[in-house]
């Protein structure tokens, strides 16, 4: 892939997260690139600046699409770690 042929498909705040959504992508036969300016994971602090997920022009629709329903996916869950009212308890 060039840069010519790189498009952002979404930026993230930390690699790790990057890291996730490539390869969810990756699992559905999407090839992905992940840029940071963070000198290769040693500088984690400039992440800040932005953690950009890459896909080839003629994936960039379905890769978009994935992420979407993934991050609607992640909405769902719950993020206190608090039980969902229907399920019981773990210790009964």
């Amino acid at each position: 892939m060039t840069q010519d042929e790189a498009v952002v498909v979404e930026k993230f705040s930390t690699r790790m997260e990057a890291q996730m959504a490539a390869g969810l992508l990756e699992a559905e036969g999407i090839y992905t690139l992940i840029s940071a300016d963070d000198a290769g994971g040693a500088y984690p602090p400039l992440q800040y600046l932005g953690v950009r997920l890459i896909v080839l022009p003629e994936d960039e629709r379905r890769a978009r699409e994935i992420l979407a329903d993934w991050r609607a996916a992640m909405a769902l869950e719950p993020e206190t770690g608090e039980e969902a009212e229907d399920e019981p308890p773990l210790n009964e």
